[in-house]
């Protein structure tokens, strides 16, 4: 019996023994809210994600950590920071959503693919952050422009458009020409909007949801429904089919059924691989849009329609 009794108090003991170097080789809990890090391929072609836990709970903290972290070594040895090198952020201010960050005069000296991709970082990363809604950038006093000598302005996460993924895959840049109202409604103008985004997204699919988003200058007037969402939007043989859901149907502004219908039509147009567009509503085309023009149509580029500032 002692024998039994000295054998089980033996096995107690090293089960115990077991238990505790068991727990003692487990992880801590890692602390902190999740966020996404976008840094900068070597190569400059495109941005790339680190997954990090944000530690700071206040916006202005937690603003200072990410700064910190997008100039420091990414964990990937093949990325390099989004603010590096020469390029610093001189000091910002947090008003009502908006970020403005001010950088110093060496970032000017970044080339226009680097200065894209290192926008689209820095806003990405940092509009995470609650109570950022909007970033701004100036160069000193200056308000930031594009290669092209246009104002930049306030920029939010979805001008840098992506889909739903592991990651974002190679940014680029291009020029869009969308067509908006005029004042009276009746008339289209051209647009000119350079635009940043992902090479996931079909750039047919880009100028309907640019056209939903609405124009940034404030001589024109959008044209659609804003909770319009798009269903689907593909390209066969030139004409290209804009599905779009039952909102598309309220229209809230003071234009034309043809505004709204060529604005879309003409902005697509643009692209060089379509030719014609055929509108539908959950995938239905026997709608007359607001009683007046049948999306039964498949329509063509119209000019007469357009006008001028």
């Amino acid at each position: 019996m002692k024998r039994i009794r000295s054998f089980l108090i033996l096995a107690a003991v090293l089960w115990i023994g077991i238990l505790t170097v068991g727990c003692g080789k487990q992880k801590p809990e890692e602390t902190g809210v999740p966020v996404e890090l976008y840094y900068l391929n070597m190569s400059e072609t495109k941005v790339v994600m680190e997954e990090y836990r944000l530690q700071a709970d206040e916006p202005a903290a937690a603003v200072d950590e990410l700064l910190v972290r997008l100039s420091e070594q990414p964990k990937d040895q093949t990325l390099k920071p989004a603010i590096g090198g020469s390029v610093h952020v001189m000091e910002y201010g947090l008003e009502e959503g908006q970020l403005i960050l001010k950088f110093d005069e060496h970032y000017k000296e970044l080339s226009a693919t680097t200065e894209v991709l290192t926008r689209a970082a820095i806003v990405r990363t940092l509009t995470q952050i609650p109570g950022v809604d909007y970033v701004s950038m100036q160069i000193r006093e200056e308000n930031l422009t594009d290669a092209a000598g246009n104002p930049v302005g306030v920029m939010s996460a979805d001008m840098f458009i992506d889909n739903a993924g592991d990651e974002i895959n190679a940014y680029e840049k291009t020029k869009l020409r969308l067509y908006f109202a005029d004042e009276s409604g009746t008339k289209l103008i051209e647009a000119v909007r350079p635009k940043v985004y992902s090479s996931n997204i079909s750039m047919e699919k880009l100028v309907v949801e640019e056209l939903i988003h609405g124009p940034n200058n404030a001589e024109i007037y959008p044209t659609i429904n804003p909770n319009t969402k798009v269903v689907s939007v593909t390209v066969k043989d030139g004409i290209c089919y804009v599905n779009l859901d039952e909102n598309f149907l309220v229209q809230p502004y003071q234009v034309s059924s043809e505004v709204t219908i060529f604005s879309i039509v003409n902005s697509l147009v643009e692209l060089p691989n379509v030719n014609k567009v055929q509108l539908s509503i959950n995938g239905n085309t026997d709608v007359m849009y607001r009683e007046k023009i049948s999306l039964t149509n498949i329509f063509e580029r119209n000019l007469e329609i357009v006008g001028s500032l």
